[in-house]
C-alpha cells in the first residue's frame, strides 16, 4: 500500500485533531522506508537532572508509531495504540531536540506494527526502542477530521 499523507498534511492533522500536543511535535519527513518526527524538547519535557523524561520519549515513540501508520491508512484520529514495548537503552544529550524514526512493519485492516528508533539530534547511536501495535477503526467511524 502506497503513502495517502505527506508531511504538512500530517502536521495539518495534528494541529486539527490533536491540538494539546501538537506544539510537541513536528513530522519532518515522509517515504516508503518510514516517518521521522522530531519532539520540540521543552523543560516541561526533562525530568530531574536535565534529561528528557520516559514518558515524553513514549509519546514520541507512540505519535510517530501513529503517523507512520496514517502515512498509509490517512487520517484516523480514532487509531488508538493497543501495545507498546520500549527500552530505554542510553542518556539522552540534554538541550537538544529528539528524533523519532518510525518504519511500518505490517499494515493490516484492523492492526498495523511499527518499530520506532528514538535518537538525539546530531547522535548517531539510538536513545530508545519501541515496538508498536495499533488498532485501525474501520473505514467510515471515525472524527469528522
Amino acid at each position: 500500500m502506497g503513502l495517502v499523507m505527506d508531511a504538512a498534511e500530517m502536521n495539518a492533522f495534528l494541529r486539527r485533531a490533536f491540538l494539546e500536543v501538537a506544539g510537541d511535535f513536528h513530522v519532518e519527513h515522509v517515504d516508503d522506508a518510514g516517518v521521522t518526527l522530531r519532539l520540540l524538547v521543552q523543560d516541561r519535557h526533562l525530568r530531574p537532572g536535565g534529561t528528557v523524561s520516559g514518558p515524553a520519549m513514549f509519546a514520541l515513540a507512540d505519535v510517530t508509531a501513529y503517523m507512520v501508520t496514517l502515512a498509509h491508512i490517512g487520517p484516523r484520529a480514532l487509531a488508538v495504540t493497543t501495545n507498546c514495548s520500549i527500552d530505554f537503552m542510553r542518556k539522552p544529550v540534554s538541550g537538544v531536540d529528539l528524533i523519532g524514526r518510525g518504519r511500518l512493519l505490517k499494515l493490516g485492516k484492523q492492526l498495523s506494527v511499527s518499530d520506532v528508533l528514538i535518537y538525539s539530534e546530531g547522535d548517531e547511536h539510538p536513545v530508545a526502542r519501541a515496538s508498536l501495535t495499533y488498532a485501525i477503526p474501520p473505514q467510515g467511524v471515525d472524527l469528522n477530521t
